[in-house]
């Protein structure tokens, strides 16, 4: 477990580098849609949280989860390469579940590459659930995977059946 690194909200001179790792993390391949404006707006937002491991400069790892009503969206997840494997990735997940959980979400709802095997089975293993898989879903070039986790379920809290 890297426990060297502490996590923090992500500050506006976080964002070129945050945009940055999502680019060459995440987006490959992809038209870079997470610029540095579009990170800005997101660690501006009320309804977001952006949180970062590594001081500015020397970032090692990010996530971004958007929160609306009951729901909560995790948008973005990276670890730097050099720091895969160490328990970073659980612990930001684990951070931003904690805050979802303390906001009233009832679930968490996230996307992956279908051909991330990695990326799916990191969610799988922390209790995500795939729930469909969408054609074309990143800008017509790669399918999607959506997936959810519930973190309360009561009587009124079911997902509608065939969701």
């Amino acid at each position: 477990m890297r426990t060297e690194l502490a996590l923090r909200l992500a500050t506006p001179a976080d964002a070129p580098e945050i945009a940055l790792m999502s680019r060459d993390t995440i987006e490959q391949g992809l038209p870079w849609s997470w610029r540095p404006q579009r990170v800005a707006r997101a660690i501006r937002d009320a309804n977001t949280n952006v949180v970062v491991a590594g001081p500015p400069g020397a970032l090692a790892g990010f996530g971004i989860m958007s929160y609306l009503d009951t729901d909560a969206h995790l948008l973005l997840l990276a670890v730097h390469p050099l720091c895969r494997r160490e328990g970073l990735g659980s612990a930001i997940l684990e951070w931003l579940e904690d805050v979802a959980r303390t906001a009233g979400a009832k679930r968490i709802r996230v996307e992956a590459r279908r051909d991330n095997v990695a990326a799916r089975t990191f969610y799988n293993e922390h209790a995500y659930h795939e729930r469909a898989i969408r054609a074309a879903m990143y800008s017509g070039l790669a399918d999607g995977v959506r997936m959810e986790k519930w973190l309360r379920v009561g009587d009124d809290d079911l997902p509608p059946a065939g969701a």
